[in-house]
C-alpha cells in the first residue's frame, strides 16, 4: 500500500521539491514528479535545470525517448512508469495513479486555496487507510 506524505508549510513549493527530488536522486531513488497545472510544472522543470546551476539531476517529461532511462520524470497528466517508486505531487488534486507508487509526497504551501486542496486529499487517503505522515516544512530555508 502506498504511503502518504504530507510536506506542508513549504513557503515555496517549486523550490522546496526541486530539494526534495534532489534529495531523493542522491539516495537513487526514481521520481515522478506530478502536477495538474503544467505552467507550475514547467517553472519546476527551469529550477531544477537552473538552481544550483552546478548540482545536475537529469530529468526529462514522462512521455520522452529517454523516459526509461532517466531517474527523474516530469509528468502533468497520468503517467504509466512502473521503475520510479517515489510520486511528488506538486498539483492541487489527487493525483489518478498514485497507488501504482511505494511512496507519495504531497507538497501543500503556505497559500490557503493550496492548503483547501490538501485537506481534501489528506481526507481521500485516510478515508481509504493510506498510512500517512505530517511533516511541517515551515521552518525550512529556500
Amino acid at each position: 500500500m502506498t504511503r502518504v506524505d504530507f510536506h506542508f508549510n513549504a513557503p515555496d513549493k517549486i523550490a522546496y521539491g526541486c530539494r526534495l527530488v534532489r534529495k531523493a536522486y542522491r539516495a537513487k531513488h526514481p521520481v515522478l514528479v506530478w502536477c495538474d497545472d503544467e505552467a507550475r510544472l514547467d517553472a519546476f522543470d527551469r529550477l531544477l535545470w537552473s538552481d544550483p546551476p552546478t548540482d545536475f539531476v537529469p530529468h526529462v517529461r514522462a512521455g520522452s525517448a529517454l523516459a526509461a532511462q532517466t531517474p527523474i520524470l516530469l509528468a502533468h497528466e497520468s503517467a504509466d512508469t512502473h521503475a520510479h517508486d517515489v510520486l511528488v505531487n506538486l498539483g492541487q488534486i489527487t493525483p489518478p495513479m498514485f497507488a501504482r507508487f511505494e511512496r507519495l509526497i504531497e507538497i501543500v504551501g503556505t497559500d490557503e486555496d493550496d492548503r483547501i486542496a490538501a485537506r481534501e486529499r489528506w481526507r481521500f487517503y485516510r478515508d481509504r487507510g493510506y498510512p500517512m505522515t505530517r511533516h511541517d516544512v515551515g521552518g525550512t530555508s529556500g
